[in-house]
């Protein structure tokens, strides 16, 4: 099976929600930081990726707390972390927005990393994808929780073109990490 967009060069587009975060009492929701599964899980999604080879070209990055440390524990598993930018449209983005923001990646950017939040995510990986690889589709619908990775591929000339029902979900996993590890 092979991604649906038309013409161009394969490209990713990596969705990966935020690990798990803390309440703590009197801290806006913007400025809440990773509870320690999230410190756990975080890691374990950067070595997913570069066990899959899956690591960006750039990131987009909610301004988020709990997205910014999401970010800074995945990468520092990779040798050299692409340049990321930290995008406050990101944060509680809908699906419009989200795609806008992704349209507005360079085309030299083959694969891009997607760091934000439910339900926006979920429902941007479900509006994208045309299909899915065995089941996966129908994971995402069940649920799509902290540290969730979701992998699109399609073809296109520039992020411009990705357009709803054109990719092919290829790969999702929820990796966490261990307790004490």
């Amino acid at each position: 099976m092979t991604p649906r967009a038309g013409a161009g060069p394969l490209r990713r587009l990596v969705v990966l929600r935020h690990a798990k975060s803390a309440w703590p009492e009197g801290v806006p929701d913007h400025e809440r930081p990773l509870a320690p599964r999230g410190r756990r899980d975080a890691p374990a999604a950067g070595r997913a990726l570069a066990e899959i080879d899956c690591l960006p070209d750039l990131a987009l990055c909610s301004t988020a707390t709990r997205a910014r440390e999401t970010w800074e524990l995945a990468s520092a598993q990779w040798g050299t972390p692409p340049p990321v930018r930290h995008d406050p449209r990101l944060y509680a983005a809908d699906v419009p927005e989200l795609l806008q923001v992704v349209r507005e990646a360079p085309a030299q950017a083959a694969t891009l990393l997607l760091i934000g939040h439910n339900p926006g995510l979920e429902e941007l990986v479900l509006d994208l994808a045309g299909d899915g690889l065995d089941n996966l589709l129908d994971e995402v619908r069940l649920k799509f929780p902290t540290s969730a990775i979701a992998v699109l591929t399609w073809r296109g000339t520039t992020w411009r073109d990705l357009t709803p029902g054109t990719a092919l979900l290829t790969w999702m996993a929820v990796p966490r990490g261990k307790k004490g590890g």
